[in-house]
């Protein structure tokens, strides 16, 4: 069901060992599931929180706990601790956790929202960014609206042509462009749209 690598087990069983708890196991749990804000997670946990309708795998001196309502969501997932230089990252990968991506027959803003939600927005999320969609017009040119560490920075026209637009034509195929509709230069109005005709000084 979950695989957990021999790194992430060593890494689980130092932190477990810190604690200096008898018994002390890993517990995973899934939050909303099915939904594009899931997310998993690791709480430490001895016996008698337990609420019996886990399952258990058992580990190298150590047990660890998945949910018994998270453990459908969690098929085929996998666990594994990259080292570094300031110590290493935990990778959890659950590709179920989320659901599926609404079928064709969704209308086509439900499936951009979707991927926003569920692929884009996560990733953004470490630098305080985030994307919302304003609206898709009837040649498949989408109009997104950037906020947080997104707004005013000037790496924003890499995130939005190599992240975002990759990301959203390959899950969404009719999508034909991608447009930012954040004035990057801030001020009192942070949408411009521009008009035809007029010249940029208006």
């Amino acid at each position: 069901m979950i695989e957990i690598s021999e790194r992430a087990q060593q890494h689980f069983l130092r932190l477990l060992s810190l604690q200096g708890i008898d018994g002390l196991g890993i517990r995973l749990r899934v939050t909303s599931p099915g939904t594009a804000a899931a997310d998993c997670e690791l709480e430490f946990c001895e016996p008698h929180e337990l609420s019996g309708g886990e399952w258990t795998v058992e580990c190298r001196g150590f047990n660890f706990h998945i949910d018994g309502d998270s453990a459908p969501w969690l098929e085929g997932a996998t666990i594994d601790f990259e080292p570094n230089q300031t110590g290493g990252q935990l990778n959890i990968r659950a590709p179920r956790i989320k659901g599926e991506l609404p079928s064709m027959e969704a209308g086509l803003v439900e499936r951009v929202r979707y991927v926003l939600e569920a692929e884009v927005n996560p990733r953004i999320a470490a630098h305080g960014g985030r994307v919302s969609l304003l609206e898709i017009d009837a040649n498949g040119v989408v109009l997104l609206q950037f906020g947080g560490g997104c707004h005013g920075c000037g790496m924003v026209d890499v995130t939005l042509k190599h992240g975002v637009e990759k990301t959203l034509r390959e899950r969404v195929p009719e999508i034909t462009e991608v447009r930012d509709a954040t004035d990057h230069k801030g001020g009192s109005n942070p949408y411009y749209r521009k008009q035809e005709g007029q010249s940029a000084m208006g």
